[in-house]
């Protein structure tokens, strides 16, 4: 069967030299400079399906790097030998490493237990094991892709274990550095205009005034609950699967496998990894993927309104709202001279319109656990790598491209502020709600101030309207006598 250039991948000058490698369905022709064997290579001829962008995401490569070391070091605690098992260690440190990233070409569309992949670990493990033994590539010998690199274990274990693994490490590498990033600049912009009064808006319509630091505070506050319920998702994503191999129940495994494995994974990686409790559950049901993503998507949602507000507050320069200033990057458009856009709003926006799709795959994924196994494992980490990825890299871009850089416009402010006829809510106490709503209506219908309907409908005086009605004391409950 011919195979897609779109999948196999025409790397140096032995592209075109092949070994000849056998799994249980018969020979096969590999690429002589490819560390995969036969399992790999028909899974290329299988899955032609999207190519090389649609390749499972390098950290759950890297990830299972770290579970087949893990393995390897267990492994010879029960009597695997140690020359063979030093041999899979530094091969798989090459994996973690990110040496070997060129010879794992499969796609995220294949058997949804992950399979192929798990093999495609194996096998490039085991080769280059060999290669480090000066053994023969695809002999099989002195390292056994199966028997040896994946000794104890099952795709249907790994792969859920190398999906917590990859999943925690992002979230911890990526993710919650990024969004503290961004938090605490936003932070910082509130406390730089606590002292710029505003006008509020509810209902796209004019509010009550309050501080343009008071506005972004709500920002902050909504950034640091997001990085709680991100924080809280992780005690589950620490219960590994590794143990339970083909439907739970450790078959093939000795006893303390499982809680060692787990312990030497820790280690490696320097996070609370630990055995789950239930390995029924941890093969089944990814329910610790959905839990992640779900507050994944809830910070997606909290970026947008972020992302949103900020782009209207800066809109204009003249004819939009334009109470921000937000920093110039670059032209705006190819026909309308020195027009400037909110472009890091936009791919901000963007983004999380992309994680919110990828929240609904993630759902239904996960919702289709059937009987003792999931099958649509390489969805749910494909779609949680991404949003992790995206999510992170869209809040550093935004801090310092854009948040940063934030300027109030208070001349624009303080105008738009006086124009408010909700300033009227202040008078409530004094002339009463009808009254008060009696004032705005003239101001708004006759197109004067509120100050000069009030006087003109008899209910107060100059002095009474300056003092009753002052933005300034407008920001928060009135003190208790």
């Amino acid at each position: 069967m011919a195979m897609s250039s779109s999948i196999f991948p025409v790397l140096g000058p032995q592209a075109q030299k092949f070994r000849q490698e056998a799994d249980t369905f018969g020979d096969l022709q590999v690429p002589a400079d490819r560390y995969w064997g036969a399992q790999t290579q028909r899974s290329l001829q299988n899955f032609d399906i999207g190519g090389p962008t649609e390749r499972m995401p390098e950290p759950l490569i890297k990830a299972f790097g770290v579970l087949k070391r893990a393995a390897a070091q267990v492994n010879m605690t029960y009597g695997l030998d140690a020359k063979v098992g030093d041999a899979i260690v530094k091969a798989a440190d090459e994996v973690i490493e990110g040496k070997l990233l060129d010879h794992f070409p499969l796609v995220v569309w294949q058997t949804g237990s992950g399979t192929q992949t798990n093999m495609n670990v194996n096998e490039v493990i085991s080769n280059r094991a060999i290669e480090l033994l000066g053994g023969e590539l695809g002999s099989k010998k002195p390292v056994h892709p199966n028997d040896h690199v994946n000794m104890s274990q099952s795709s249907n274990d790994t792969f859920p274990t190398a999906m917590h693994v990859a999943t925690a490490i992002e979230i911890n590498q990526r993710l919650i550095p990024a969004v503290t990033l961004l938090r605490d600049a936003i932070q910082a912009k509130s406390d730089e205009f606590k002292d710029i009064i505003k006008i509020g808006r509810t209902h796209l319509q004019d509010a009550t005034p309050l501080t343009l630091g008071q506005e972004f505070s709500g920002y902050s506050q909504q950034l640091t609950y997001g990085l709680e319920r991100v924080q809280g998702t992780l005690p589950r994503l620490y219960n590994l699967a590794q143990g339970g191999t083909a439907v739970g129940t450790g078959l093939n495994t000795r006893e303390g496998f499982d809680v060692k494995v787990a312990d030497a994974i820790s280690s490696i990686t320097k996070l609370p990894f630990k055995t789950a409790p239930n390995k029924f559950e941890a093969l089944a049901a990814h329910d610790a993927i959905v839990e992640a993503h779900g507050a994944l998507n809830v910070l997606a949602v909290s970026l947008m309104k972020i992302a949103n507000d900020i782009r209207f507050l800066g809109s204009g320069p003249r004819c939009g709202l334009g109470e921000l200033n937000l920093p110039e990057n670059e032209p705006g458009s190819s026909i309308m001279p020195g027009k400037v856009n909110p472009t890091q709003c936009e791919a901000m926006t963007m983004v999380c319109s992309q994680v919110m799709g990828n929240n609904t795959t993630v759902s239904v994924a996960g919702s289709n656990g059937h009987f003792e196994l999931n099958v649509f494992k390489p969805v749910m980490v494909k779609n949680t790598i991404q949003s992790i990825r995206l999510l992170s890299d869209a809040c550093v871009s935004f801090t310092k491209n854009c948040v940063v850089g934030i300027e109030a416009n208070e001349k624009k402010i303080n105008a738009i502020m006086n124009e408010s006829l909700m300033l009227v809510t202040a008078l409530n106490p004094y002339i009463g709600y009808d009254n008060a709503a009696k004032c705005a209506k003239k101001a708004h219908k006759e197109g004067t101030t509120l100050k000069e309907a009030a006087i003109s409908l008899g209910l107060l005086n100059d002095e009474q309207f300056k003092e009753w009605v002052r933005p300034e004391l407008m920001l928060g409950p009135t003190k208790a006598k």
